[in-house]
């Protein structure tokens, strides 16, 4: 796929959804607000196919005749994750049976994505629709499904795949998998592969975990199958993607459980995701910059915002200028589109408070004019905006197998069950501080082999690990790399097969630090002669595991009469590189203390002393081989920062800045700086 010259403004477009014609009119109002692109067909088989063999792209092609005319490009979607009526009462069995029982007809994504059935009729439609938009000029790309998941089937025939899949894991071999996954505990030993039970009802982690992670292979081959039908029809300047999204908690969160966003993304020609956030009072531009980070780094490339709030719930309509805000806040983490979901405000059924850039009413609104100035200032500086590289100095390991495993486990697991805080807590709370700190960073996984490439690596909760990814972490540190690791690190192995050896596992050497207690601080405080915060930030959080160094260096201890001889935060200095090790959850502001520790000792860059957030500031080389700075105000108030880099132009004013000059950041407002020379 070529270079893309421009970025992507657009919005999601139901011509289907319409309460009349107005395709003439929404192309022109698209035109004035400066989207060049709208994603189409996704969502809507059934009016594609209304009865089985009947196919229909009226609308389709009516969309694409208009978008072309007016040179807008398209995005075809293929229509396969919200299934028609008449398959379902022809086949009532390709709905996916779950722990629930059989799924009953009426919400999206509630099929058996493996069976053979709603396979067969979903590449026949995808064909279909191939054949009428793959030739056409406007059409720029495609979008394999939409927000993808195995929707936690588990009818009879997955689970006889995934006992050919077990078969394979453990070469025949039912005392392997017996003792790995220490199926003796409650009788729950399997003798013969016939009498292997219904995973919906097991008890043990372990097998839990790993049918969970077999759900997560049947997403990335079900995303390959269609985008190797795809792939038969597209140019080769189309691109393929998708939109991945991730843990949600009423808004985009963490790590997304159901999909193995790595593995999946190796079929797509650019990755994509959609990002959902709050905004008013609660915009930070964490969820922009997590997502982003995520998504960027699975290709270590550019990638799409496919999905994106305009107006959304009623609780996000957007104070004016967030809206701008967020647009160049993607844009500033690599993105090369924003893409609203959706262009119109639905009228009936499950979405009809979900709102687009239009209102109800359908005219004009200050979200669509203050869409319409992103649009235009685009058009006037997007090339200078696109294709943004990044090179970063900090990584953070994210695992699916570590989350599934605490998932079943908990950080907070007691006898009264799982505490309210999971993998993903532990995620964000250390992303959230490195991005409050101004510090970019990647993201890597467990499988990742360019760790050499960081200066320091962030790895939260990381519970289950293979020996090997507990080797390479410390080859990294052997080599001369500075890693911070959080408790709950390398306790069991990939098959959440608890290790027999003094925590923590393969690495107590590389930490100086070993230990055999944990428990759940009460009235715990933190101690230290080297980090300084208030009274009030010194508090022990969530889960505390009770270090005993070796050869570490303590940096904090807990305050608490029985606790006091035990380490709470240690580093220690192995061969060529240095390890931090954190035992307990803290406060943002004691854990920026730490990280900053870190980062001095591995001299990563950091922002100049006026950035401070609110203000985030995030950078990238464009394609004229010169670095832009984003300056992001986070809140309502304006804030000034002195530019310390060389001369440059303030894009979107076209106003020169020289070093040393304070720049005014209005509020919930950004500028935009170029240097003047490569």
């Amino acid at each position: 796929m070529k270079k893309m010259n421009t970025l992507i403004y657009g919005t999601a477009y139901y011509d289907e959804y319409m309460p009349y014609d107005r395709l003439e009119k929404d192309v022109e109002m698209m035109k004035k607000a400066g989207i060049n692109t709208v994603r189409i067909a996704e969502s809507t088989w059934s009016t594609c196919e209304p009865q089985e063999g009947v196919f229909d792209f009226s609308h389709v092609e009516r969309v694409m005749d208009a978008m072309e005319a007016a040179g807008i490009s398209v995005i075809i979607g293929t229509p396969t994750y919200a299934i028609p009526t008449w398959m379902v009462k022809s086949h009532p069995d390709v709905l996916a049976t779950t722990v629930n029982g059989r799924g009953i007809y009426g919400a999206r994504q509630i099929m058996d994505i493996t069976h053979p059935v709603y396979r067969f009729y979903a590449e026949r439609v995808i064909r279909k629709l191939m054949e009428c938009s793959a030739h056409r000029a406007c059409v720029i790309g495609f979008q394999v499904d939409n927000e993808t998941k195995a929707y936690k089937t588990a009818g009879k025939n997955v689970q006889e795949q995934f006992v050919k899949y077990l078969r394979k894991k453990f070469d025949d071999n039912l005392d392997k998998l017996n003792a790995e996954f220490g199926l003796d505990y409650w009788s729950n030993r399997i003798n013969a592969w016939e009498d292997f039970p219904d995973v919906r009802g097991t008890i043990n982690g372990s097998l839990g975990a790993e049918f969970e992670k077999f759900q997560r292979t049947l997403v990335t081959d079900f995303l390959s199958w269609q985008a190797d039908i795809v792939s038969e029809y597209k140019r080769e300047d189309q691109f393929i993607t998708h939109n991945f999204d991730f843990e949600w908690r009423g808004y985009s969160y963490g790590v997304q459980p159901d999909v193995d966003h790595k593995q999946t993304a190796k079929c797509l020609t650019i990755a994509g995701c959609d990002i959902y956030h709050p905004t008013q009072d609660d915009l930070t531009g964490a969820e922009i910059a997590f997502g982003g980070d995520m998504t960027r780094s699975l290709k270590q490339d550019n990638y799409l915002v496919i999905e994106t709030e305009a107006q959304g719930f009623p609780g996000w309509t957007p104070y004016p200028g967030q809206l701008r805000l967020q647009a160049y806040s993607h844009i500033a983490s690599g993105a090369n589109s924003v893409m609203y979901w959706h262009w119109h405000s639905i009228h009936n059924s499950f979405e009809t408070y979900w709102r687009g850039i239009l209102s109800h009413d359908m005219q004009e609104n200050e979200v669509y004019r203050e869409a319409s100035i992103v649009g235009n200032e685009w058009n006037q500086i997007g090339s200078h905006l696109v294709n943004l590289k990044k090179k970063n100095e900090v990584a953070m390991m994210v695992s699916n197998e570590a989350l599934t495993a605490l998932n079943w486990f908990g950080i907070e697991a007691s006898a009264a069950g799982n505490g309210d805080t999971a993998y993903n807590d532990v995620v964000r709370w250390m992303y959230d501080t490195i991005y409050k700190m101004n510090v970019e960073c990647d993201m890597i996984w467990t499988e990742s082999d360019n760790l050499s490439d960081y200066k320091v690596i962030i790895v939260p909760a990381l519970y289950a690990a293979s020996d090997a990814c507990l080797e390479k972490l410390k080859a990294y540190v052997k080599q001369g790399g500075h890693l911070v690791m959080t408790f709950k690190s390398a306790f069991a192995n990939e098959n959440v097969k608890v290790s027999s050896q003094t925590q923590p596992h393969i690495l107590q050497e590389c930490l100086g630090l070993s230990y055999q207690q944990f428990t759940f601080p009460k009235n715990v405080k933190l101690s230290s002669e080297i980090y300084e915060v208030s009274e009030e930030e010194r508090e022990a959080k969530v889960f505390m595991e009770l270090l005993m160094t070796d050869s570490a260096k303590v940096l904090a201890t807990y305050e608490h009469p029985q606790w006091k001889a035990y380490a709470a935060v240690t580093e220690h200095e192995y061969e060529e590189g240095m390890t931090t090790y954190v035992g307990c959850m803290t406060s943002h502001a004691y854990l920026e203390k730490i990280l900053g520790r870190a980062f001095a000792q591995a001299n990563v860059t950091m922002p100049e002393e006026t950035i401070t957030y609110p203000l985030v500031l995030r950078k990238g080389v464009n394609d004229l081989g010169r670095e832009v700075s984003f300056y992001l105000n986070y809140s309502s108030q304006d804030r000034e920062v002195v530019y310390g880099e060389i001369e440059g132009t303030e894009l979107i004013s076209q106003e020169k800045v020289s070093q040393g000059e304070i720049v005014m950041v209005p509020a919930w407002g950004v500028k935009v700086i170029e240097k003047n020379e490569k």
